[in-house]
């Protein structure tokens, strides 16, 4: 993941991407990509997602207590949008707004 975030930077910032009030990685203006770089960039987007739940799985697991994912989740997604540079995209109330 930390490898990936390099990756995934410059996306967030030309705000083709965002961070999901669900604690995932969303496409959110593709059209700010190249065609040619869309599949790669849905490829990062997927393979940090895939990332992310089994990293809240695991945290949920650890605790003995897997029925709180979706608590490390939210709070996951809360901290990481709390983090997010100026600029980046974030969901708030279920719309996106600029960080």
């Amino acid at each position: 993941m930390q490898q990936r975030h390099a990756q995934l930077a410059p996306m967030y910032a030309s705000g083709a991407i965002g961070l999901g009030a669900d604690g995932t990685v969303a496409l959110r203006d593709a059209s700010v990509v190249p065609l040619a770089q869309r599949g790669g960039l849905n490829a990062l987007v997927a393979a940090e997602n895939a990332d992310r739940a089994a990293l809240y799985r695991e945290i949920a697991r650890a605790n003995q207590h897997p029925e709180w994912e979706a608590e490390v989740r939210r709070t996951f997604a809360q901290r990481w949008i709390d983090r997010a540079q100026a600029g980046w995209w974030v969901q708030r109330g279920g719309a996106w707004v600029k960080k």
